[in-house]
């Protein structure tokens, strides 16, 4: 097999680390570069290169004929031009959320099964070794499991552009939170059976139906419960950006961000995903109560930064092109949490919980 002809749409943060990563692998080669303002320019600069520039999505696809398609664009155009590459005959790596709606996502899902193509969504969580730790403890804690983890920004300068602009199409806790639900689901194998949600808008910056505050809890049928939260904006605190805690009946993992919870790294994208150290506790104790194990540290030395993240995604979309590997879990979790993330919208637009 040749190298993968790829075209790169969406050129900010998250397409321009999968076009370095393509950029730099044997197996890729980029065939265009699709954005609607500059970013494909500075994209170029910053690589480089010379590849091929295009302002429309689907004049760049037939211009191009290529092999596979990397979207990260904003996520109201998903469900368009993942159908549209699929249909074109193309592999597809997809920033998640996988569409702005459920029907949206199953229409994606559908069409990779229709034309016989791989679907790679973004959880790069589900690429970070001591997230893979992290879940593999918890699941050593019994059950039921009580999940906590939140992520607020105190975003501003181009981060507060690149929030709003995604809030004109989802709010935070549906789009970060797809990703922490993901987690949820691995850690407990359980199945979510409802969501309640509330949200609180802090700006008039955004639409008068959405919010960039948001708190979301789930119960699961085994009787674990877990809670997520998001802010943006910059009236949010950073002093609880990085809570990500497990606790089930035999102790508790915890991840410990030492560098990333720093002042001034709530918007760091390289500060997201850093984990550094996770501490295990065990909760066994002797006749008067005192533990009788020490707490554990895991230092975890394979921790990868943003863009070596985002290498081994795109070395998985590459396997899973090569090797022809079922996806068909993948997908079905990736409709899964936002089909939760979704429902926590609702609940927080309603006021009710809703039952999934």
């Amino acid at each position: 097999m040749g190298k993968i002809r790829i075209l790169v749409v969406g050129c900010g943060n998250m397409g321009a680390s999968h076009a370095l990563a393509y950029h730099e692998m044997d197996g890729f080669e980029i065939v265009g570069l699709v954005s609607r303002g500059d970013s494909k320019n500075k994209l170029n600069e910053k690589l480089g290169a010379d590849y091929p520039l295009y302002n429309e999505f689907e004049e760049a696809l037939s211009a191009t004929q290529p092999d596979a398609v990397c979207i990260s664009t904003y996520p109201d155009t998903h469900e368009e031009y993942a159908v549209k590459s699929l249909e074109a005959g193309a592999h597809v790596f997809i920033e998640k959320p996988l569409a702005d709606t459920v029907a949206g996502a199953q229409r994606v899902i559908d069409a990779a099964v229709k034309a016989n193509k791989k679907l790679v969504v973004g959880y790069i969580l589900r690429h970070h070794p001591s997230w893979m730790k992290f879940i593999e403890v918890a699941k050593t804690m019994g059950s039921p499991l009580v999940m906590r983890m939140n992520l607020n920004q105190q975003s501003h300068g181009y981060m507060w552009d690149v929030h709003r602009n995604l809030m004109k199409s989802l709010s935070p806790i549906v789009d970060c939170g797809v990703h922490y639900i993901d987690v949820m689901c691995q850690m407990t194998e359980a199945k979510p059976v409802s969501v309640s949600a509330i949200g609180a808008r802090l700006t008039d910056d955004i639409a008068t139906d959405n919010y960039n505050y948001g708190q979301l809890q789930i119960r699961f049928d085994n009787g674990s419960v877990g809670w997520y939260e998001a802010g943006w904006g910059p009236m949010v605190s950073e002093t609880a950006f990085f809570v990500k805690d497990v606790i089930g009946p035999k102790g508790c993992v915890s991840i410990v961000a030492k560098e990333a919870s720093k002042a001034g790294n709530s918007d760091s994208i390289d500060a997201h995903s850093k984990a550094e150290s996770l501490k295990v506790h065990y909760a066994d104790i002797d006749a008067k109560n005192e533990f009788t194990r020490a707490d554990e540290w895991i230092d975890l030395a394979d921790e990868p930064d943003h863009q070596e993240l985002c290498n081994r995604e795109q070395r998985f979309f590459l396997k899973a092109i090569q090797e022809d590997l079922d996806l068909s879990k993948s997908m079905q979790d990736a409709l899964n949490s936002l089909q939760i993330a979704v429902a926590c919208d609702e609940s927080v637009k309603t006021g009710q919980t809703v039952q999934l």
